[in-house]
């Protein structure tokens, strides 16, 4: 089975970001008609123009707003009247340690990477009812497996959302909606990039970071043969799962596979220094903001 994007109304939020506007752009040209949701309006509506074809949307919309997002999703309802695939693909994350980040930026995260997918998702639910084949993606993460001691958060977040969507994809399959969750390890993008630059979190850099296209490319496949989960790196994926179940010896695997990320993530600052994405100054990294 080889999904047709042609006609296809698809909404994806964060659509103006790396992942996102890689996705708008390989669903459009298929030929769908994109609603690209983001915080930042003038990226939205910047990504939605450039997008190949013709009937493309650019929103601004704060996904914690409920009543924004309502209003988000009227739009669609006024000048399509269904929702074909909806791509949850908001999220985000901080280098910020647990014992000394503020309990305002905890809720913050928890609430844009695990309850704005959730609520999105519900709200939805009768726009996806009135296309003939239904589908919700949902950007999840390896973290959602495998615990991320230098950002829990971002782990506590991703662990119930690939648990919800789980669920959400067992209940909605007898009723018309399929929904299935991707789950890439690091990629790079300027999230990515900023945690590097912030020293965050150095598990993440066990191997060269993969590209948009790559998560991309699962997406499709999920949209192609729909199950509940797809691995960007089945072989990473693998390995998580055999590491966790055996949970009590996190502790002494851990300083192993911390090593080798730190050296990964500093192949990762060399090579965005060459790429002119990020510099040093003095004893630190900074990103250099793309033109």
């Amino acid at each position: 089975m080889t999904y047709d994007f042609r006609d296809k109304v698809i909404v994806v939020t964060g659509g103006a970001g790396g992942i996102g506007s890689a996705m708008c752009h390989r669903f459009a040209s298929g030929g769908a008609r994109l609603f690209v949701v983001d915080i930042d309006d003038v990226r939205a509506e910047r990504t939605a123009a450039g997008l190949p074809g013709d009937g493309h949307v650019g929103l601004g919309c704060d996904l914690l707003d409920r009543a924004a997002v309502q209003g988000a999703l009227d739009s669609v309802a006024a000048l399509y009247g269904r929702i074909d695939v909806l791509v949850n693909n908001v999220g985000m994350t901080s280098a910020e340690r647990f014992d000394v980040r503020s309990v305002e930026s905890i809720e913050r995260e928890i609430d844009l990477n695990l309850l704005s997918p959730l609520v999105t998702t519900r709200l939805a639910v009768p726009l996806l009812r009135a296309s003939g084949d239904a589908r919700v993606v949902t950007t999840v993460s390896l973290g959602g497996i495998f615990p991320l001691g230098e950002t829990p958060i971002y782990t506590a977040s991703k662990f119930g959302l690939r648990g919800a969507m789980l669920a959400i994809g067992l209940d909605l399959w007898g009723k018309g909606i399929r929904a299935g969750s991707v789950l890439p390890s690091a990629t790079d993008t300027r999230m990515l990039r900023q945690e590097a630059v912030d020293g965050g979190n150095s598990m993440q850099f066990q191997d060269q970071p993969q590209q948009p296209a790559d998560v991309v490319r699962a997406v499709v496949s999920l949209l192609d043969r729909p199950r509940l989960e797809s691995y960007v790196r089945p072989g990473e994926s693998r390995l998580v799962r055999v590491a966790m179940l055996a949970p009590n010896l996190l502790p002494k695997l851990f300083p192993l596979f911390r090593k080798r990320g730190e050296r990964g993530m500093a192949r990762y600052l060399e090579d965005l220094r060459r790429r002119g994405l990020a510099r040093r100054a003095g004893d630190r990294w900074e990103l250099v903001e793309e033109a």
